[in-house]
């Protein structure tokens, strides 16, 4: 009680610092008695946090691994036929689309906002495909199905006990679980691994906050493809993100800039809360890796230069005058 409703690595310190991890996700030495796993939710229990025994899940990877056993570890999928599609927000990782192109199942890009996803959940009684049962999810702790119109956190977290408990359904009494860790990273040795974080500025002035959006849309529209930023990292597609809803065929627009790099990286800003109090701008940050020898980095070191490039190259120190940000996570 009386903390932050944000279940994330900065505000849920308690039970990060219990699992065994400090506010970086990064584990703690000499510690014991940490849990197998732990959980946090918000103050309505919708948005959640996945932590194993000194290992953070990332709510990316968390909607990922969920849609990779669901069929096999989760009853409402095996009995209502099997997932039939799975979405995601712009700014979360792709992670979840590699399971979909395995599975064989549709995959949805959209913007920001549950509303979307509560549209695929009714195509078919409009007339449209079926979707359901499909798993949703945003990088901010959210994670959901067509069970209810909202993200679930508690749901996720049952999701993730399933899942345990059916990796280890043959373990006799005493013997070492598979762990979450475990479960993670062999989720990354099949599909790769979507190395990301999030910035975010809070409470920046509204004025200075737009300008630096305005530059951004100005470059984008000056054309950057080809553009090396650092070495190794070519920018390839650049766009103010657009959304075409397939089921009520409305258009969103104006919903992030994407900056995608021809070697699967990219970076992403969006603004949110411009309202008199300030501004908030969130900047994503995602790097594909596929050799399971390079799989274990820790994030902060995969990150390193797409960091630089997007800092470097947004110049949101010049605009904001901040020179680090308030939350990562």
């Amino acid at each position: 009680g009386n903390g932050h409703p944000d279940p994330n690595l900065t505000y849920a310190h308690d039970l990060v610092e219990a699992c065994g991890l400090n506010g970086k996700g990064e584990k703690l030495d000499g510690v014991t008695d940490v849990p197998d796993m732990g959980a946090a939710a918000d103050g309505d229990a919708d948005r959640n946090m996945i932590l194993g025994k000194q290992f953070f899940v990332t709510p990316s990877d968390s909607v990922a691994v969920i849609a990779a056993n669901a069929e096999q570890c989760i009853p409402f999928f095996r009995d209502h036929g099997g997932l039939k599609a799975i979405a995601r927000s712009m700014p979360t990782s792709a992670a979840a689309d590699l399971v979909a192109k395995k599975m064989g199942t549709s995959i949805f890009q959209v913007p920001t906002g549950w509303k979307f996803f509560g549209n695929l959940m009714d195509s078919s009684v409009l007339g449209g495909e079926e979707y359901n049962p499909l798993i949703c999810g945003e990088e901010s702790f959210g994670t959901g199905s067509n069970h209810i119109r909202e993200k679930d956190g508690i749901w996720a977290v049952l999701c993730w006990m399933s899942i345990v408990a059916h990796r280890n359904k043959d373990k006799a009494a005493g013997e070492d679980l598979v762990s979450i860790e475990k479960i993670v990273e062999e989720h990354w040795t099949t599909f790769g691994r979507n190395y990301y974080s999030r910035y975010d500025y809070e409470n920046v002035e509204k004025e200075k906050a737009t300008a630096m959006m305005a530059s951004l849309t100005e470059r984008i529209k000056s054309g950057l493809s080809g553009t090396e930023l650092l070495p190794g990292y070519i920018l390839g597609d650049c766009d103010e993100f657009e959304y075409h809803d397939p089921v009520d065929k409305s258009v969103s627009s104006n919903q992030g800039w994407r900056f995608n790099f021809t070697d699967g990286s990219r970076f992403v800003f969006r603004l949110s809360g411009t309202g008199s109090v300030g501004a908030t701008i969130r900047l994503y940050l995602e790097k594909y890796e596929s050799d399971p020898s390079k799989i274990s980095q820790p994030t902060a070191d995969a990150l390193a230069d797409l960091v630089k490039a997007a800092l470097e190259f947004s110049k949101i120190e010049e605009f904001t005058g901040r020179d680090a940000p308030t939350v990562i996570t």
